[in-house]
């Protein structure tokens, strides 16, 4: 289970990216969110569920990462993900935004998360 967390990690990077770039892009152009970047969008969430789950595991095995801020980071990340379920419009342009926005912040700290863990 060690061995997938930093894979997963990077996969939740690049997810995260992908689906903020493919958002704000649909976003820019006036389209609508779409079925590609609403799975996206849903795939990022996901995998930083699973991530910080995997997370929890390894720190009930007594595994720790060498950097406390590392847990603030990845904690904090799937909260900014799931704040638009709570805050975001109902329907229209400005609850892509919402969600497009707080994935790619999500994106940001969970490279602060991997960098930290790395170390």
């Amino acid at each position: 289970m060690a061995e997938i967390h930093p894979w997963l990690g990077a996969a939740v990077i690049a997810v995260c990216a992908c689906a903020a770039f493919l958002g704000g892009l649909r976003y820019w152009r006036g389209r609508g969110a779409g079925t590609v970047t609403t799975h996206l969008l849903s795939l990022a969430q996901t995998l930083l569920v699973a991530q910080v789950a995997i997370g929890l595991l390894l720190l009930a095995d007594d595994r720790r990462a060498a950097d406390e801020l590392h847990y603030a980071y990845g904690a904090m990340a799937l909260g900014v993900a799931l704040v638009p379920w709570f805050y975001a419009p109902e329907r229209g342009a400005r609850r892509l935004l919402w969600f497009t926005g707080t994935t790619a912040v999500a994106g940001a700290l969970a490279i602060r998360a991997y960098m930290t863990g790395a170390g």
